[in-house]
C-alpha cells in the first residue's frame, strides 16, 4: 500500500525506483475548520511521502491549504482524520508534552518573518533551541551555534542584534537557528518571500546543499521560479493534491483543470504483446505514460531513421493522431517492458475542448510543432506552452 501511495503522486523518489520506506508518510489527511458559514475542507484526502533527502516544494494558489498542510507536518494543528508517519511516530498520537520534544528533536521550522528573538544577538538566538531542547552538551552550544553560523556566513554578525542585520541575513540565521539541534527535517513556510532576488537565491542554495548532506527540506514558496529547481514539485489546488505527472506535463494550465484532469485521468497497464492503440474518438484520447519508454510502429519508415520515442513524463493525444499519416499503427514498449499510462477517455477529453477553447488551440498547436520535430530528428520535448 506505501509503495502504491507514493508512486501514484510522482514522487521523484518513487520514479527512480526507490520505494524504501518514505520518511515522512501522510495517509488520508482531511481538515475541516467549522466557520460561521458552514464548514470548509482546507485539505481533501491527502496522500503523500517524502523521503530522506527529498528537496521538496509546495506550492499553489493562496487559500489552496499549503499552510494547513505545513502544520498537519508540524505537529502545530490536528487533522480531521488521516494520520502522518515521520519515522516511526505517528505524531498525532503524541501528547503536547511528547509532541513539544520530539518537535525540537526532529524538526527545524524557518517562518518567512524570520520570528528572531529582538533582545537577544543572532548568536544566542541560534543557541536557544539547544537550551529547550537539550540535546546538545551545554559546553558544546556556542561552539556548535558559531559553527552553523559560519556555515551560513554570519559568524562576523554573531554579536549583532537582529535589527542591526539585513532581511536575508536575518532568515539565514534562522536556517542556522532551525539546524540547532540537527534536525533530519527541515520544514520552511515562505522562506524567501521577503527576500530580494539575491537573498533568495543565496537562502535556497544553502537548503540545497542541506539536502545534499541529507536532509528532508519542504519548503512552501509562491516563487515559481525557485520551486522548479526543487527535486520535486508538489502542487495543491482547492485542498487537494495534483497528481505529479499531470502537472509537469501541462505546466500552462490553471490549477483547476489539472486538479480536473487528476480526478479524470485513469491508470493504465497495457499487455506487451499488443501493440498499444493510437488515441481516438471512440475511447481513450489522451495517453500520459508514466513507464516506458513507448515508441510508434510504422510500416514504411515515414520517420526515416529516427525512432519516435516517448518517455516517462511525455503525452500523446488526439490532436497529434490527427496529425499522423496512415504510415502510424500504433504504439509498443520501446525496451520490452511494461507500459503505464494515466488515461483520459473521449468523453472526458471531448467536455475539456468544449469548455476550453484555449487550451484546444494549445493542444492542435503543440501536436503541429511536435509532428514538425518528430520529422526533423525525432524529438518530442514540444508540449502545451
Amino acid at each position: 500500500m506505501t509503495e502504491k501511495l507514493c508512486a501514484e503522486m510522482g514522487s521523484a523518489a518513487a520514479a527512480k525506483g526507490n520505494l524504501s520506506q518514505p520518511l515522512i508518510e501522510m495517509r488520508g489527511i482531511e481538515k475541516i475548520f467549522k466557520t460561521g458559514a458552514g464548514d470548509f475542507t482546507a485539505l481533501n484526502g491527502v496522500n503523500v511521502c517524502f523521503y530522506e533527502g527529498e528537496f521538496v516544494s509546495v506550492v499553489g494558489k493562496s487559500g489552496s491549504g499549503k499552510s494547513t498542510l505545513v502544520n498537519m507536518l508540524t505537529g502545530i494543528d490536528h487533522p480531521t482524520s488521516g494520520t502522518v508517519r515521520v519515522g516511526e511516530a505517528y505524531i498525532h498520537q503524541l501528547t503536547e508534552g511528547q509532541m513539544s520534544i520530539w518537535r525540537g528533536r526532529n524538526l527545524g521550522i524557518i517562518f518567512q518573518f524570520f520570528q528572531l528573538l529582538p533582545m537577544l544577538s543572532i548568536l544566542e538566538n541560534v543557541m536557544l533551541p539547544m537550551d529547550f531542547a537539550k540535546v546538545i552538551p551545554f559546553q558544546e552550544r556556542e561552539a556548535r551555534a558559531m559553527q552553523l553560523l559560519e556555515m551560513v556566513g554570519l559568524e562576523d554578525y554573531a554579536h549583532d542584534l537582529p535589527a542591526e542585520v539585513s532581511g536575508g541575513q536575518q532568515q539565514s540565521a534562522a536556517i542556522a537557528r532551525a539546524l540547532a539541534n540537527d534536525p533530519p527535517i527541515i520544514i520552511a513556510d515562505e522562506p524567501t518571500g521577503n527576500l530580494d532576488s539575491r537573498s533568495a537565491d543565496a537562502v535556497f542554495q544553502i537548503f540545497s546543499d542541506l539536502a545534499d548532506q541529507g536532509k528532508t527540506i519542504i519548503m512552501v514558496t509562491h516563487d515559481s521560479s525557485l520551486a522548479k529547481r526543487t527535486g520535486r514539485m508538489m502542487l495543491l489546488s482547492d485542498g487537494e493534491l495534483v497528481n505529479n505527472w499531470i502537472a509537469n506535463a501541462f505546466p500552462a494550465l490553471p490549477h483547476t483543470r489539472l486538479l480536473w484532469l487528476t480526478h479524470q485521468m485513469q491508470p493504465q497497464l497495457f499487455d506487451l504483446k499488443q501493440s498499444i492503440p493510437l488515441p481516438d474518438n471512440s475511447q481513450a484520447a489522451l495517453y500520459l505514460f508514466t513507464t516506458g519508454p513507448v515508441e510508434f510502429v510504422t510500416t514504411n519508415g515515414f520517420f526515416g531513421k529516427h525512432k519516435v520515442r516517448l518517455d516517462p513524463g511525455e503525452y500523446l493525444s488526439l490532436p497529434d493522431v490527427q496529425n499522423f499519416s496512415a504510415d502510424v499503427l500504433g504504439l509498443r514498449s520501446a525496451n520490452g517492458e511494461k507500459v503505464e499510462a494515466l488515461v483520459l477517455n473521449q468523453h472526458a477529453f471531448q467536455r475539456w475542448m468544449d469548455e476550453d477553447q484555449a487550451d484546444q488551440v494549445r493542444l492542435t498547436t503543440a501536436a503541429i510543432n511536435r509532428l514538425a520535430s518528430w520529422r526533423s530528428n525525432g524529438d518530442t520535448s514540444a508540449g502545451i506552452s
